[in-house]
């Protein structure tokens, strides 16, 4: 189980990877009402997703109420796919983003993955970039294939 603590002035936070630690509600409910790519996703959906996936969460450590989510999809050995980055707006601004991606970086480290990916959202775009994230070199050669196309 991967923890690390980061304090602010008013509340300390902890990091976790431990599955046992989620609160599945509490990433639903803060998905789908603080993150624009989520909105109406269903928690059935949601919880499919957190099956298939390493889960993050950062905590308040005085109560344990989870209030930041990320998930990596991820092979384990070459690729991982970074998703579902949200922070509760009332916690946002305390370096909160910034603990979470360090903490899943450090937890993925051991597996040696080639790359990493993520589709940054124009208000962690600076947040990525100062974690050392780039953009891909050869985005021309990147594809997708979208539900709605097949």
């Amino acid at each position: 189980m991967t923890e690390h603590h980061a304090s602010s002035l008013d509340a300390p936070y902890e990091f976790s990877a431990d599955p046992a630690r989620l609160d599945r509600g509490r990433v639903h409910d803060l998905l789908v009402s603080h993150a624009y790519w989520a909105a109406g996703r269903s928690r059935a959906l949601q919880d499919a997703a957190i099956d298939a996936s390493r889960n993050y969460g950062v905590y308040l450590a005085s109560s344990e109420r989870q209030v930041a989510y990320a998930r990596v999809v991820t092979d384990g050995v070459t690729f991982g796919w970074l998703a579902d980055v949200v922070v509760e707006p009332e916690h946002r601004g305390r370096g909160l983003g910034r603990l979470l991606v360090s903490g899943i970086l450090a937890d993925l480290a051991p597996l040696g993955l080639k790359r990493v990916l993520l589709k940054a959202s124009p208000e962690g775009r600076a947040l990525y970039a100062a974690l050392g994230w780039t953009s891909v070199d050869d985005p021309a050669d990147w594809m997708e294939l979208r539900a709605s196309q097949r």
